[in-house]
């Protein structure tokens, strides 16, 4: 009980991003879950894996975005089953919304990046409320946004490789790690989504990126 209390308060004040570059999509967090101001964890998990081509980002209260995850999964399961294909980006996307808008008045303290690839690179946010909105470039959560975004505003570029994509992620999350407490933990998550397949990049090759920054 004391265990479950704990995960019911411990927040992820975090920054989390998504970028669309020509060859798919790239989704990426920093580590660190935080109670107050207390590190409560420094190696959290900020990316889900929902379907084979679909994933999102989370920011807000960890016990919500696990209950909403499985109900994603859930959904995606079901839907592949009934339909004999994968579902689309944008059909959870608006699953998602509804679930989050119908619980308004007791609200899920959560906001989400949801991207994918199955028929073509998707990227959107969704707020704690079930704003939807879809991003042609980038977008980013959490309380290092502001920072994050500024890195992004800056650099990102129209045909962008999936290459110069994570090192731009790996940039402005790093950024953000250093100017606002709420952003750390030991490393980076990057995971990229092409129409081939839903990949997280090795951690050797996020180290050498955070060196030259």
């Amino acid at each position: 009980m004391a265990k479950d209390i704990e995960m019911e308060h411990k927040k992820t004040g975090t920054t989390t991003l998504g970028i669309v570059t020509k060859d798919g999509i790239i989704l990426a967090a920093d580590k660190q879950a935080s109670m107050g101001n207390l590190v409560a964890d420094p190696n959290t998990d900020k990316i889900y894996q929902i379907w084979d081509h679909i994933g999102l980002t989370m920011a807000g209260m960890v016990g919500d975005a696990h209950v909403l995850t499985r109900f994603l999964k859930a959904k995606a399961r079901t839907y592949a089953l009934e339909q004999g294909e994968e579902v689309e980006t944008e059909t959870m996307a608006t699953f998602l919304s509804t679930v989050l808008n119908s619980n308004r008045y007791y609200p899920y303290m959560i906001q989400f990046i949801l991207g994918g690839y199955v028929s073509k690179p998707t990227l959107l946010s969704i707020d704690a409320m079930g704003g939807l909105s879809s991003d042609k470039k980038f977008t980013s959560t959490g309380s290092g946004s502001p920072v994050a975004l500024g890195v992004l505003e800056d650099q990102w570029k129209e045909n962008m490789s999936l290459k110069e994509g994570i090192e731009l992620a790996v940039k402005a999350i790093n950024s953000a790690r250093k100017r606002d407490i709420y952003t750390g933990g030991n490393s980076i998550d990057v995971v990229t989504i092409t129409k081939e397949k839903y990949e997280k990049v090795s951690e050797k090759t996020i180290e050498a990126l955070l060196k030259k920054n």
